[in-house]
């Protein structure tokens, strides 16, 4: 791009070039690409003016000029670049639409009375049929009702000048209320939005780093394990194991090699690809983001529906003092100026907005919230239900001890149960195949077929041998595996420590307990604490593992009620019956076996590493810090319900003083007909502010 210096200072240029040159998303675009090359601190490009000023350390003043200058129109002219820098419509700002509409409304007074009346029926004819048509569709109590009431009125009684001056402010309060929530719409994506994220993309046989959203078709980058792959693309070359569960559901990583296909938002987990960049940008994460908002627009909060229902339910008070008016006064202007100050509008926009605000605390905090409806619901929670592993503990088990009976040893009873538990996903079962791995026991496969019992344990056979591993349910009330007392005593005292138990029978005798440590999360009794503080009647952990590690687990994290030995289905049936009862339940899980209580719960709650099932199936997910964000999370949504509440409040009595002092003559009806706008930009304007 063409470009010259205006100024120059040591770690600093002013570079000046034809503003025409450049629309606003391309200047964007340039002060995005240039502030992410190495050496560059900031970069402000004035579309305005024509300005660039860049600030740099640890390079030259002609390196810093040569990004610029390397901008040719490969860059500035590729839409899908365009697209992702933020200015994908250019919008007026809010001061010059306000001018417009007053510079618009003056000059009009200048024109003859015959034009003047002409114009003004373009100028009211739009919201007088918006008024119509909301009487015939059934809404005869509503904002466009009493405002199209307001401008015939006015037009019918010859006041043109008082219908432009009404059509005006009305136009002016439509500005303000889509700046006010356009604004709350726009920070809530851009809280999801991650403008800091970067990628390695591979140029002349070289790595640089730039940002997610600067990705176009055709670019080659190069994702190593553990990272997020970006776009959707081709394997150029590299093998690695992918998780694709957040795309296709599928539990298991997945091996991708050249010629492969790839899709944005799935995972490395070991090995690097290359990678041809297919689709980006819109076509994956921004439009999910787009997605995701409007469908959490769709699920409000009772007290939003609430308020406009209320909003709807006081028109039709408007409509009645408006006629007591006209009765009392005979003057058709103040009727009409009296249905200009009404409830409806900023009782509308207050509510939303309240709850754009909540969601936007919430992401900044890492916190996914699907839809407002669910932060009420967890508001008004009596109940809260964990489930303990990989949620009270750090899903990080490791075998703390084995015990072997029948004459067996510890090896033995190792090497049995890695070899049937390798067959099985599951943390306790990875925990015995790791114990194996680290003790060098080689468990070559030597058993028969084996069968999963679902959420209870393995079967198989071993030379002749009835092999059976599982919980303590599945060993001894199933199976009927006697137990000594020597068991009983052992049982006893390792579920006094807080471990879980895996049991090895072989034939019809026990061979082994496997003592299986997850620890507590660090920061779960300070959480419980919070939630009970925060008006949690009933906190409550279920698991499957037996009554003595229960009550082990519940007395380390505070939590005073437990449900042991709980399987999948028994966990959505308890759920269930603690709703029967009348208590407003939410569920807290991590694991497959969590969805059916996530679904059944008024309100599911899923762990930040939550299998792809349960995150799907919760109503609110949680960030990677663990349960620190339960406490804020409550009490945003406390605070959500108050603040909708309060600016209810607010609007009926500024409105009903405003009313009040118009009738009373204290006040002239435009001036009223300003402050209500005004108020209503102010509430909306402060239901904007963070919750916390």
């Amino acid at each position: 791009m063409d470009f010259y210096i205006a100024h120059r200072l040591p770690g600093r240029v002013r570079l000046r070039y034809d503003r025409k040159s450049l629309v606003p998303a391309q200047a964007a675009l340039v002060q995005t690409l240039v502030s992410l090359q190495d050496g560059i601190d900031s970069v402000t490009v004035n579309p305005v003016s024509g300005s660039i000023l860049i600030e740099y350390t640890d390079i030259t003043e002609n390196q810093a000029i040569a990004y610029v200058k390397a901008l040719d129109d490969s860059y500035l002219e590729n839409k899908e670049l365009l697209v992702h820098v933020g200015v994908s419509e250019v919008q007026e700002s809010l001061l010059q639409s306000l001018l417009f509409l007053c510079i618009e409304f003056f000059i009009k007074k200048l024109f003859p009375l015959p034009l003047r009346k002409f114009l003004s029926i373009f100028a009211i004819a739009p919201r007088i049929k918006k008024g119509i048509n909301a009487v015939l569709s059934g809404m005869p109590f509503c904002a466009a009702t009493l405002d199209a009431t307001a401008l015939a009125l006015s037009y019918a009684s010859g006041n043109f000048n008082t219908a432009n001056t009404i059509a005006m402010f009305l136009n002016m309060g439509d500005v303000l209320e889509d700046y006010t929530r356009r604004k709350s719409y726009d920070n809530l994506a851009q809280s999801f939005l991650n403008t800091q994220e970067t990628v390695q993309i591979v140029q002349n046989g070289n790595e640089s780093s730039v940002s997610v959203s600067m990705l176009k078709t055709g670019d080659t980058i190069v994702v190593r394990a553990n990272s997020v792959i970006p776009a959707d693309g081709t394997v150029v070359s590299g093998e690695a194991t992918v998780n694709q569960a957040a795309m296709t559901g599928e539990s298991l990583p997945v091996q991708k090699n050249a010629g492969d296909s790839v899709f944005a938002s799935t995972i490395v987990e070991e090995g690097e690809l290359y990678i041809c960049i297919k689709a980006c940008g819109r076509e994956t994460r921004v439009s999910k983001i787009a997605s995701m908002i409007d469908r959490m627009q769709s699920l409000k909060a009772a007290s939003q529906i609430r308020s406009e229902r209320t909003a709807d339910k006081l028109v039709f008070y408007n409509f009645l003092l408006a006629g007591l008016t006209y009765a009392f006064t005979r003057d058709f202007v103040k009727a009409s100026f009296t249905l200009l100050v009404d409830y409806s509008c900023a009782m509308k926009l207050s509510a939303p907005v309240c709850v754009l605000a909540a969601m936007k605390n919430c992401a900044q905090m890492g916190i996914t919230v699907k839809g407002g409806k669910f932060l009420e619901d967890f508001a008004r929670a009596d109940t809260i239900v964990f489930d303990k592993t990989g949620t009270l503990t750090e899903s990080s088990p490791k075998v703390k001890r084995i015990v072997a009976f029948g004459g067996k040893t510890e090896r033995e009873v190792l090497k049995i149960a890695a070899c049937l538990e390798e067959h099985f996903p599951h943390s306790l079962a990875r925990a015995v195949v790791k114990e194996a791995a680290e003790r060098g026991i080689n468990h070559r496969e030597e058993h028969t077929k084996v069968s999963y019992i679902l959420a209870h344990g393995l079967v198989s056979t071993l030379k002749k041998d009835e092999l059976r591993i599982g919980s303590a349910h599945f060993i001894f009330d199933d199976e009927k595996i006697p137990k000594t007392p020597e068991v009983e005593r052992v049982i006893s005292e390792l579920g006094q420590s807080g471990c879980s138990q895996l049991y090895l029978a072989i034939n019809n005798e026990l061979a082994g307990i496997i003592a299986i440590e997850d620890p507590v999360r660090a920061e779960a009794m300070d959480v419980i604490k919070d939630l009970y503080a925060l008006g949690v009647a009933n906190i409550i952990m279920l698991t499957g593992d037996g009554p003595e590690t229960a009550r082990t687990i519940a007395h380390k994290t505070g939590i005073l009620s437990y449900e042991a030995q709980a399987l999948p289905d028994t966990k959505a049936d308890f759920i269930k019956k603690l709703k029967k009862q009348g208590r407003r339940v939410v569920m807290i899980g991590d694991g497959i076996n969590d969805s059916p209580a996530l679904s059944a719960a008024d309100v599911g709650i899923a762990m930040a590493q939550a299998s792809a099932i349960a995150s799907e199936t919760a109503d609110i997910l949680l960030p990677a810090d663990g349960l620190h964000s339960l406490p804020f999370l409550r009490l945003i949504a406390m605070n959500l319900i108050e603040r909708i509440q309060t600016n209810n409040d607010i609007i009926i009595g500024v409105n009903s003083a405003l009313i009040a002092g118009e009738l009373s003559g204290l006040l002239s009806s435009s001036s009223a007909a300003l402050l209500h706008n005004a108020s209503t930009v102010a509430v909306g304007m402060s239901a904007m502010r963070p919750l916390v």
